[in-house]
């Protein structure tokens, strides 16, 4: 949990506890969830404790820290992939935080990605020295659909932060982000940030980052090509960086034609433009118009 992560834009992952609840359609295929089924390490859901991971699991940061200042180079860390650092449930003890953003204080040289859910408990959870935010700690929330990022990206953007930044994986349809990218234009006039406002300098409250990508494993759904594109172009646009993760298991493409004589099983048809094939996460890999996004920001 995790020396080395998997993950294509961090360096490591950290859990100071596991568990956690599904609170919207990112969650149907969690492979957190999944992954605790398996393992039997610990249960899933609004009824089921969390637990804090091991003392050798909470000395590893330090050992990365050591590391990265060794090497002059500052590295990621994942916080937290199979639980939520601002999930209020009531079995996480006020200790637990403490001694987690004492944790991040003491590790300077590493960059610590808080990804959640629940922005709307970020700033019950925040310490009191947070003022405009900790250099080390990017604040990110999941965006996977319109509806969550009208409901989570302005909270978001009020909230003091270093760098801010967004997972839209599994991205579930289109997502607008001239909300999130601090557009103040007129609904039926969204610019996708190529208005004066981004070109006069923008604003101190707007995204930096955003992760796009699509679902792997039991039960992915597809993922239209034009909702990888689009977020891509408002991120140029705007002058966001943009990171491209993965297809996931179904790869889209103008060259599929969904066979009208066969079993749908393994074909998805978004419309006459594109259609999806389930072709496994290895296969379809991270191309996106033939190349790879890995953009982070600029700190």
């Amino acid at each position: 949990m995790a020396e080395n992560s998997k993950i294509e834009w961090t360096d490591h992952t950290f859990n100071p506890w596991t568990g956690c609840t599904a609170v919207s359609p990112a969650c149907d295929h969690c492979y957190a969830e999944g992954w605790a089924k398996r393992s039997g390490h610990v249960q899933w859901g609004a009824h089921a404790q969390r637990r804090r991971t091991t003392p050798a699991t909470w000395g590893k940061p330090i050992q990365w820290n050591r590391a990265a200042k060794e090497e002059g180079v500052r590295r990621k860390v994942f916080c937290a992939s199979l639980a939520d650092v601002f999930d209020n449930h009531k079995s996480i003890q006020p200790q637990w935080r403490q001694e987690l953003w004492e944790l991040i204080r003491t590790t300077p040289h590493l960059d610590w990605l808080l990804l959640t859910k629940r922005p709307q408990n970020i700033a019950r959870y925040l310490p009191d020295s947070w003022g405009d935010g900790w250099d080390n700690v990017w604040l990110g929330t999941t965006v996977e659909n319109q509806t969550e990022a009208e409901r989570r990206v302005p909270v978001l953007l009020n909230t003091p932060a270093r760098i801010r930044f967004l997972s839209c994986e599994p991205l579930l349809g289109p997502v607008d982000l001239s909300l999130g990218l601090g557009c103040t234009c007129d609904d039926d006039e969204r610019c996708f940030g190529t208005c004066d406002y981004y070109r006069a300098g923008g604003s101190p409250n707007r995204l930096d980052w955003v992760i796009c990508g699509g679902e792997s494993g039991p039960g992915a759904r597809p993922m239209h090509r034009d909702w990888a594109r689009s977020l891509r172009d408002q991120c140029e646009a705007a002058d966001v960086a943009f990171h491209f993760k993965q297809w996931g298991d179904w790869l889209a493409g103008p060259g599929f034609a969904c066979p009208d004589d066969l079993p749908t099983d393994g074909w998805h048809h978004f419309d006459p433009e594109c259609s999806s094939k389930r072709v496994g996460k290895k296969k379809a890999g991270r191309l996106l118009d033939g190349q790879e996004w890995n953009q982070v920001p600029t700190t």
